[in-house]
């Protein structure tokens, strides 16, 4: 079994040539540490059997990313980019000259503190939304509503929270995988008192990124939580003819403007000016374990990504299409989430939105494969297809709620 090795400081790691792996503690709001800019690579810390990689920590200058910081972890096949000032969301993947991830108005990596979320009836989320993959919760989630008389802005707090602490961490062990982890506090006097623990793991020599995320209440009552993990792509792999594959229970549209949309849901556009967003609902099949798996790939089923998730945590599966122009955001979504994108008084009449007690805990994990050839692609279509094993997808008309 791995573990991971005690925290130990730079120095002492650059005067030990026998330390393969250890604990750098980059962010930490209890010992007051913060280190702006940051490197490790594989050859410093002595690894000769693995795949080179290196990671490092920048921070951000100028305009509305003045503070903002961004981790990276670079190998041969893969490079990762997610930001901690930002919920720790990710916010690109690249696999060779292929970028997945999406072109958004929104250029810069806005830092949270030039950030109103309740601005535009709630909907200032969108002034920082540029990310391949943005935690949407986990006190709420969805499209902003009043409840109780407390306006619920778009999409919760997570995505915009700087992480507490953050983390990176090395197997001991071949093949000496690397870890990021980061705390998000949602802290609110009287109303919320919610930790989560992310983790972002990546393997040399491998085109997956795994999420393993613990969420805690540490508050003295029960407390509400939800979640959606809002992934996003855009160009070269979405583009006219483009397909998004997924072993579907059931489909409705989201409102009524989705529903002309149910005819081709599969498939994608060109970028059209004047496409308003299409958002569907999805109930996924899964195996006998609970796991199930979305893809999205280009038209020539050369390239695509990959979602797998376990729906005994993320029971809800949404697809958000949004193939406007380039310069409006040429994006779709695959989005695993405890909830579909209702507001929360919506979400919680309908029974998806989940309690946990007095210190008590959920996870939350998901994969993201990165396919480049035709085979990958093939491989996971027939992985799906076993999951769906001749099963049909209902096709209900009716949306779920009015919005």
């Amino acid at each position: 079994m791995k573990k991971t090795l005690l925290s130990l400081s730079i120095s002492a790691l650059l005067l030990s040539p026998a330390i393969f792996a250890k604990d750098f503690v980059l962010t930490d709001t209890v010992d007051n540490i913060e280190q702006a800019n940051w490197k490790i690579t594989s050859d410093e810390l002595g690894l000769k059997d693995t795949p080179a990689f290196t990671v490092t920590k920048k921070t951000l200058h100028g305009g509305k990313q003045e503070g903002s910081t961004l981790i990276t972890i670079d190998t041969k096949d893969l490079q990762v980019s997610l930001i901690p000032t930002r919920g720790m969301d990710i916010y690109e993947i690249k696999s060779g000259d292929v970028r997945y991830g999406w072109k958004s108005p929104v250029d810069e990596i806005v830092n949270p503190a030039y950030m109103n979320l309740e601005m535009r009836n709630g909907l200032g989320w969108l002034d920082g939304f540029n990310e391949m993959m943005v935690r949407c919760g986990y006190e709420w989630t969805g499209h902003p509503g009043e409840e109780n008389g407390k306006l619920m802005s778009l999409h919760g707090r997570a995505g915009n929270t700087p992480a507490s602490k953050v983390i990176v961490s090395i197997d001991d062990a071949a093949p000496y995988a690397i870890h990021v982890k980061g705390l998000i506090k949602e802290n609110t006097f009287k109303l919320s008192a919610l930790d989560t623990w992310t983790q972002l793991s990546v393997t040399p020599g491998e085109k997956t990124v795994k999420i393993h995320d613990e969420l805690t209440n540490n508050s003295d009552y029960d407390r509400d939580y939800q979640i959606i993990y809002h992934s996003n792509l855009g160009s070269p792999i979405l583009e006219e003819g483009a397909k998004f594959v997924a072993p579907v229970k059931e489909i409705s549209p989201f409102n009524d403007y989705a529903k002309p949309g149910l005819k081709d849901w599969q498939t994608y556009l060109a970028p059209t000016k004047g496409y308003d967003e299409m958002v569907f609902n999805l109930i996924p099949y899964a195996d006998k374990e609970g796991k199930t798996t979305a893809m999205l790939h280009n038209k020539a089923a050369d390239k695509g990504i990959a979602v797998s998730f376990d729906t005994k945590q993320l029971p809800a599966l949404t697809l958000w299409k949004n193939t406007d122009t380039l310069k409006q955001g040429y994006v779709t979504g695959i989005e695993p989430g405890t909830s579909y994108a209702y507001p929360r008084q919506i979400e919680r009449k309908q029974g998806r939105v989940k309690t946990l007690a007095p210190e008590g805990r959920q996870s939350f994990d998901l994969e993201y494969r990165i396919m480049t050839t035709a085979d990958e692609i093939s491989s996971v279509q027939k992985a799906i297809e076993s999951i769906t094993a001749g099963q049909k997808t209902k096709i209900t008309m009716k949306p779920m709620a009015k919005v």
